[in-house]
C-alpha cells in the first residue's frame, strides 16, 4: 500500500529530513509544498535524512494551489488539531494522501474550512500540549495506516 505524505510549507529542516527517512522506510512518497523555511540543500535536512534522500520518491510543488490542482482527483485526508475525527478513523486506501501543515500554525484556514469532512486529528490527553512535533505526528499516522492494512 502506497501512502503519500504531504508537507504544506514545512519550516524545520530536521523534521523534513526525518519525515523523508520515514517515507522511505514505510514505502511512502513525500510531497513538499513551497515555500519552505529552509533550503533543500540545508545540512540539517541532509543530516536528518542521512544518505537516504537520493532513494526517496519526492515531489515538489511551488504552492498549495499547484499541489491541489495537480492532485485534484486524489483521495486526501488532512491532519489538524482542529479535526473532530481521530486519525484511527481514517480509511487507509492505496495511494491515500495524508496532508500536514507547517510546524508553527498547521494547515491554512482555507484548507481546514474547505475540507472539514476530511479533517482528522491525533488525540491529545493533556491540556498543556497544543500539538505534537510534526515528524512524530506523521509517524503516528503513517504507521496507523500500515497497521490497519496489515490485518
Amino acid at each position: 500500500m502506497a501512502i503519500n505524505i504531504v508537507l504544506i510549507e514545512p519550516e524545520i529542516p530536521n523534521n523534513t529530513g526525518n519525515i523523508g527517512r520515514l517515507a522511505l522506510a514505510s514505502g511512502s512518497n513525500l510531497h513538499l509544498v513551497k515555500p519552505f523555511g529552509f533550503e533543500i540543500s540545508d545540512s540539517r535536512l541532509k543530516r536528518a535524512g542521512l544518505d537516504y534522500w537520493k532513494h526517496l520518491n519526492v515531489y515538489y510543488y511551488e504552492n498549495v494551489e499547484e499541489f491541489l490542482q495537480i492532485n485534484k482527483n486524489a483521495n486526501m485526508v488532512f491532519l489538524s488539531s482542529h479535526g473532530t475525527k481521530n486519525h484511527w478513523d481514517i480509511t487507509f486506501e492505496d495511494n491515500l494522501f495524508l496532508v500536514f501543515g507547517k510546524e508553527s500554525v498547521g494547515l491554512p484556514k482555507s484548507i481546514t474550512e474547505s475540507h472539514s469532512n476530511q479533517l482528522f486529528k491525533i488525540p491529545l490527553f493533556s491540556e498543556h500540549v497544543r500539538s505534537l512535533n510534526l515528524a512524530n505526528a506523521v509517524s503516528i499516522v503513517v504507521y496507523e495506516g500500515i497497521k490497519q492494512n496489515s490485518r
